[in-house]
């Protein structure tokens, strides 16, 4: 079982940074690779980025390339994502998710993912 916690969610400016967070419970928080998430209002959850379980393959959706960073600390048990040049539509709430074992091909898919935080939310003015 694991637990996961978002935290770093809050209000910016269009082209400002955040850094989000998400803490993990657990011993086991090396052998899971790890993913975010958003939910916009009206629309469907959508797969942001996702990370190897030693942090060595990233991927991430063609809209956010270059301007995001997702990252892990094993030994804090931590995943972070690093947003840069926010724009407005990147306002949504983020989700951090676990999935066991090497990642797959099928990354985007949410349904693949074992554990859910309960989201934080990013909002971006213009």
């Amino acid at each position: 079982q694991v637990q996961l916690v978002e935290s770093g969610g809050g209000l910016v400016q269009a082209g400002g940074s955040l850094r989000l967070s998400c803490a993990a419970s657990g011993r086991t928080f090396s052998s899971y690779s790890m993913g975010w998430f958003r939910q916009a209002p009206g629309k469907e959850r959508e797969f942001v980025a996702v990370i190897s379980r030693n942090g060595g393959i990233t991927y991430y959706t063609d809209s956010v390339k270059g301007r995001f960073t997702i990252s892990r600390d094993n030994a804090k048990t931590t995943v972070f994502l690093r947003m840069n040049s926010l724009k407005p539509e990147d306002t949504a709430v983020y989700y951090c998710a676990a999935k066991g074992g090497p990642l797959s091909g099928r990354y985007l898919s949410s349904n693949l993912y074992d554990y859910w935080g309960q989201g934080t939310q990013v909002t971006v003015s213009s």
